[in-house]
């Protein structure tokens, strides 16, 4: 039978599905139509917001959405000048992904004796179209919130509204997003259907598109941040000229780099000593302390300089949340494992005592953050002022005391409010918040003990391990992975908590208990400065990135998997 000339392209398409590498493309296909819907879900309720944050976070104005446009002006009165080194270090940060990623992929290949870089033709095509695709959302984003200030009146018809809305997507902003992106995917698509062909491909491991899409993204973001900072920096920079100042961006940048690259060499120093021999490892630890010294005493002397351009009630919100954190996360995972391994044993009523204690994080957080300021109320007669009354100790204002606690411990002393500690009110939130999610890690710690062998213990006992070396050398190894897990969960937790919190603050203590997350809602609900909050919420995630990047690199050599 004589084949069609349109038999022929149709047959080499077909021949992508055939034998082990079309099974594999099958399943992929397969795959990729099941979690379509999924991505779709967590883009548009979850990315999509954060798109929409970054993109408020560079307009101003009162009550308006999305305001004018000000590049980095909400950053600049958030944390002043630190904004030019989060942007400059931002950039370096993006490219160096990029590159690493690039580099650690062609590694692997190589390692498989496969082709590599025939991959970057498809893999930039999909990452262009990636992010052209973000483009186009970010320029068609005020052409549809403009749309309901034109619909006022007579003018709030469906004919109206399809009008405009048809005017937004085919307007020049966005159909130059748009013919990007259809490019970009183009030129992947041509791309990857050429290398599947190739039948000298077909016969090595891997697909490396990923790697290039990944650093197409990441340059892409590297330069749309490198544009803002410079833009920003180049306002200042005529700003400063037009009113005679000086400009200390430059020499606060590169003091604030220094401290920062001084501190990560000595951790690096501290972290190498320990693979060394004993003369080296002293000689590397000591440079290493040297360098945090060093590098702590820049940063000590120049970081309060810049806060001191920020807004301070932003920078106080972050110190509260620290207090918060550092205040909740250990005592709560101290006393969860203790009770966890009381209740692991072979006693009576175990269950029982495993459902009271998960009682409160079960219950809702607003009723029994209102039965906790009924507690720690500053009435003489409330409950704990009772208690306290009792053995001789007056009363307490507690939930409404601004003052730190270590001014409170020391009458004679004066100490400055970032360094009295949390204030009495923050202590009780704190109480609450360990009441509240120990219950929670006594659970998880239980499931964890449950996957530790029980023959390791009695392994351990016929050699005449005790109870507490059992517990040093079996159980805490073991349970690393769980630690990690509920650390990581609780820092992220206390950076975001918001309900009970906001229930416990009250006006008398004057501010102190406002994490950065009320502090962010109050900008939003009570100031309506939308593009302010957004840009306060961006630095909220990125300091949860940073602590939890700490996290992982402090933990990558404690956690024993088995």
């Amino acid at each position: 039978m004589t084949k069609t000339p349109d038999s022929i392209p149709a047959a080499g398409w077909r021949r992508l599905f055939v034998g082990r590498q079309g099974r594999k493309l099958r399943e992929a296909l397969l795959a990729y139509l099941f979690l379509t819907p999924a991505f779709l879900v967590v883009g548009l309720f979850g990315l999509f917001p954060l798109v929409f944050a970054a993109f408020m976070s560079t307009h101003r104005g009162l009550n308006r959405i999305p305001g004018t446009f000000d590049g980095l002006g909400n950053y600049i009165q958030a944390i002043g000048d630190l904004t030019y080194f989060l942007g400059f270090w931002g950039v370096v940060i993006l490219i160096v992904l990029a590159l690493r990623a690039i580099a650690r992929s062609a590694i692997k290949a190589k390692e498989k004796n496969s082709p590599f870089w025939q991959w970057a033709i498809p893999g930039i095509g999909f990452g262009v179209m990636a992010a052209a695709t973000l483009g186009w959302i970010i320029r068609l984003l005020p052409l549809l919130l403009d749309i309901p200030n034109q619909m006022r009146g007579a003018n709030n018809t469906p004919e109206n509204f399809r009008r405009l809305l048809g005017e937004a997507l085919t307007s020049p902003q966005a159909m130059e997003m748009m013919w990007l992106m259809l490019a970009g995917l183009g030129i992947g698509a041509l791309g990857l259907a050429v290398l599947t062909r190739n039948p000298n491909l077909r016969r090595h491991q891997g697909n490396f598109a990923a790697p290039f899409t990944f650093a197409t993204i990441m340059l892409a973001l590297a330069g749309a941040i490198g544009w803002l900072t410079w833009a920003e920096l180049q306002k200042n920079i005529a700003d400063s000229f037009t009113n005679g100042g000086g400009l200390d961006i430059w020499s606060q940048m590169i003091l604030i780099s220094a401290g920062f690259l001084l501190l990560w060499l000595s951790w690096r120093l501290w972290r190498s000593a320990s693979h060394r021999d004993s003369m080296l490892s002293v000689v590397l630890r000591l440079g290493g302390a040297a360098a945090l010294m060093l590098g702590a005493w820049v940063l000590i002397a120049e970081a309060p300089r810049v806060i001191a351009q920020g807004d301070a009630r932003w920078w106080y919100s972050l110190l509260a949340t620290f207090y918060y954190s550092l205040g909740t996360i250990p005592p709560q995972l101290i006393v969860a494992l203790v009770l966890a391994v009381l209740l692991f044993q072979e006693i009576r009523g175990r269950s029982f005592f495993r459902v009271i204690y998960f009682l409160p994080y079960i219950a809702p957080f607003v009723g029994t953050a209102a039965v906790f300021k009924i507690i720690f109320s500053s009435r003489p007669t409330a409950p704990i002022n009772s208690i306290l009354g009792f053995f001789g100790i007056p009363p307490l204002a507690w939930i409404n005391e601004p003052a730190g606690i270590l001014n409170l411990l020391t009458p004679g002393v004066q100490l400055p409010a970032w360094s009295a500690g949390p204030s009495l009110a923050l202590v009780v939130i704190m109480i609450y918040g360990v009441w509240t999610f120990f219950g929670f890690n006594t659970v998880i710690f239980l499931a964890g003990l449950g996957n530790i062998p029980r023959e390791m213990y009695e392994a351990a006992a016929i050699d005449g391990a005790g109870r507490w070396p059992q517990f040093r050398h079996i159980t805490l190894p073991l349970l690393s992975p769980t630690i990690y897990f509920l650390t990581l969960y609780s820092v992220i937790g206390t950076f975001k908590a918001f309900n009970h919190i906001y229930v416990l603050r009250t006006g008398a203590a004057l501010g102190t208990t406002d994490t950065a997350s009320v502090v962010i809602f109050q900008t939003f609900q009570r100031d309506t400065r939308y593009g302010y909050a957004s840009a306060l919420a961006i630095l909220l995630l990125l300091v949860i990135i940073v602590l939890t990047v700490v996290n992982n690199r402090i933990a990558e050599r404690r956690v024993h998997y088995g």
